[in-house]
């Protein structure tokens, strides 16, 4: 009774180890955790200047993963970017200068100088919106890596799209104060466009440009 006993046991003992052996054949592979410490810093993605080098009192820069803080450069830059031609169409439109000829078949480039640019925007027909939209988000797609490594994972950061500049030939040293002079650029060129804003929209949000028509 005792053989009999045991032999059930090593039969069931020896059903359930292939039984683990087999559920073990079919488990997904462990996985790799990603970090999630940040091991860069303000100083290792450029853009520090005078007069407040690595500003940061929110500690931004410290949140989330590396990922995370090249992904807000890459924001920073962008948003810069746009800023910058905001700013400069802005200025453009408001002193009267204008494009020859028709945008459409019945408004002119001569009567979208005489409006304010927030107006002028208004006034651009709906084809025409979706036309500069669509621009927009072709540029979006390629600066993002859809063409070749993203930025968070090692490529380059965002370059411009329109018109594409070579820079083979700049050294590092040169390139290194170009890029925070666009930076540079780009942030008063942010302050700047939301000043415009709020000025059109908020009489008096900004005392320098109070009674301003152009504003």
């Amino acid at each position: 009774l005792c053989l009999i006993t045991n032999s059930k046991t090593m039969k069931t003992a020896a059903i359930c180890l292939s039984l683990v052996g087999a559920a073990a054949a079919f488990a997904p592979a462990p996985t790799q955790r990603m970090s999630t410490q940040v091991s860069l810093g303000l100083d290792d993605i450029g853009g520090s200047s005078a007069p407040l080098p690595n500003f940061d009192p929110l500690g931004l820069a410290t949140w989330g993963s590396d990922e995370t803080l090249l992904w807000f450069r890459a924001a920073e830059l962008k948003h810069g970017r746009v800023a910058m031609v905001a700013t400069t169409g802005y200025l453009f439109n408001a002193a009267g200068f204008h494009f020859p000829g028709m945008l459409s078949s019945d408004i002119s480039f001569e009567s979208l100088s005489t409006m304010s640019p927030p107006d002028a925007w208004a006034a651009v027909p709906t084809a025409g919106k979706a036309q500069i939209l669509a621009t927009i988000f072709a540029a979006e797609l390629i600066t993002e890596g859809y063409q070749g490594t993203h930025y968070m994972k090692g490529g380059d950061l965002p370059t411009m799209v329109f018109p594409k500049i070579d820079f083979s030939g700049v050294s590092e040293v040169t390139m290194a104060r170009k890029r925070t002079s666009e930076l540079n650029n780009g942030r008063l060129a942010q302050i700047a466009i939301l000043s415009f804003i709020s000025a059109h929209y908020i009489p008096g949000s900004v005392p320098a440009l109070a009674n301003n028509a152009a504003f």
